[in-house]
C-alpha cells in the first residue's frame, strides 16, 4: 500500500525488503532515510518507492542478523526486544509507533527501556527470538526460495560466536545486574573486550544474550 503521509517507525518494504522509517526530511528530493531492519543498511527514498507494512501478531522478521517473531501474548523480562505497537507516552517518555527498544526493568504496570521510557504492557509487543510456530516470515514483499535460502545462510554465518567482532563505540546493557547496567566497548584486544567502568569481559560472555545485549553504537 503506498504512503501519502510518511512518518518516522513505519515499516515499508524497499526494493522489496522490509525497512522502518528512520527520519523524514521533507525538504530533499529523496526526503525518506530508511533502515533495513536485517542488516541496518542506509537506504534514501521517496514515497512513490515504498510500501507501506503493519506489524502484525506473529509475523517474524530478521533484526540485526537475528531472527524475532513478534508474539502480543509473551510478556517482556529483561533483555527482551520489544515493539511500541500502541504509543501513550507520558510527557517524560519519547517512545513512538514502532520504536524497538530493549527492557531494562519490569514493573507491574509495565517496563522500562533502554532509552528510559516508561512503556505500559498494553503498548508492547514482545520480540521473540527465534521463529514461533504459526509464524509468518515478512522480509520480504515477495520472496522466493531463493532469497530466503540465502538470507538463511548469511544469518547462521553471523550467529557464529567466532565471526561476530564487538566494535569500539558499541553500547550493550548487562541484564543479570541489579540494577541493569549499560557500558560502552573502549578497547578490544583478541577475545577481551574492555568496556567502560574499568570492565573487563570475553567476548563470548559478551554475545551471550541471557546476560548482555547490544543496544547501539555511538557512531549510528
Amino acid at each position: 500500500m503506498k504512503l501519502v503521509n510518511v512518518r518516522k517507525g513505519q515499516f515499508v518494504y524497499y526494493q522489496n525488503q522490509l525497512h522502518k522509517v528512520y527520519s523524514v526530511k521533507t525538504f530533499f528530493k529523496r526526503s525518506i532515510h530508511l533502515i533495513r531492519l536485517q542488516d541496518f543498511e542506509q537506504q534514501l527514498s521517496t514515497a512513490k518507492d515504498i510500501d507501506f507494512y503493519k506489524p502484525k501478531h506473529l509475523d517474524s522478521f530478521v533484526y540485526t542478523h537475528k531472527r524475532y517473531t513478534l508474539d502480543k501474548n509473551v510478556k517482556a523480562k529483561v533483555g527482551d526486544y520489544i515493539l511500541v505497537i500502541n504509543p501513550k507516552p507520558d510527557s517524560m517518555d519519547h517512545h513512538y509507533l514502532n520504536a524497538i527498544e530493549i527492557v531494562s526493568s519490569v514493573e507491574r504496570n509495565g517496563v522500562i527501556s533502554n532509552q528510559s521510557n516508561g512503556i505500559r504492557h498494553d503498548e508492547y509487543w514482545v520480540m521473540v527470538p527465534g521463529l514461533e510456530e504459526g509464524a509468518t516470515i515478512i522480509d520480504f514483499q515477495n520472496p522466493d526460495s531463493e532469497m530466503i535460502e540465502n538470507q538463511e545462510s548469511q544469518q547462521a554465518e553471523t550467529d557464529l560466536p567466532e565471526t561476530y567482532i564487538p566494535k569500539i563505540g558499541d553500547v550493550y546493557q548487562r541484564n543479570d545486574s541489579d540494577p541493569v547496567m549499560q557500558a560502552m566497548v573502549v578497547s578490544i584486544k583478541g577475545q577481551n573486550v574492555y568496556l567502560g567502568g574499568n570492565l573487563e569481559v570475553k567476548m563470548n560472555i559478551l554475545t551471550d544474550n541471557e546476560k548482555w545485549s547490544y543496544v547501539k553504537n555511538v557512531k549510528d
